[in-house]
């Protein structure tokens, strides 16, 4: 089934493309999410028109991400935890923590948007990959360190 996307969506395509997706996907997730709409002989003029819009608001999205990445990248940011006796951290870092930490300091990334291979078990300095727009990757410095120092 053809669709026309009306937002980007991983692994599927962009914003105003024309994909051929399953018909169950469209049908039960794409159109009802809002996320796309069929591909009929109306709908492609008018999305035709609005090409030319939406590659200026992409534009403008994709500059603003890229502003809020050169702020992250400016800022390092600090995770206090607990220890053992033997140095190691209880619990772990996962990407919801990260998340919290982010918005501590003004900047609002999903969970989801923060690529982590694994959780961070242990004290030390890390860069840390987010995702602000599907075009825009930002490594940030995160710095995990004790309570006590």
């Amino acid at each position: 089934m053809k669709v026309i996307l009306r937002s980007d969506i991983t692994n599927v395509g962009r914003q105003g493309e024309v994909k051929e997706v399953s018909p169950g996907f469209a049908r039960n997730y794409l159109v009802p999410q809002n996320l796309a709409m069929e591909a009929t002989p109306a709908s492609l003029k008018v999305c035709e028109r609005e090409k030319v819009k939406l590659e200026k608001q992409r534009e403008e999205i994709i500059a603003a991400a890229k502003e809020i990445a050169s702020k992250i990248e400016e800022s390092e940011f600090i995770v206090k935890v607990k220890i053992g006796e033997n140095g190691k951290i209880f619990g772990s870092i996962t990407p919801s923590n990260l998340s919290k930490i982010f918005e501590e300091k003004g900047f609002e990334i999903n969970k989801r948007d923060i690529l982590l291979s694994e959780n961070i078990k242990k004290l030390g300095n890390y860069e840390v990959n987010a995702r602000l727009h599907p075009e825009v990757v930002v490594k940030a410095k995160l710095a995990v360190i004790s309570e006590k120092e």
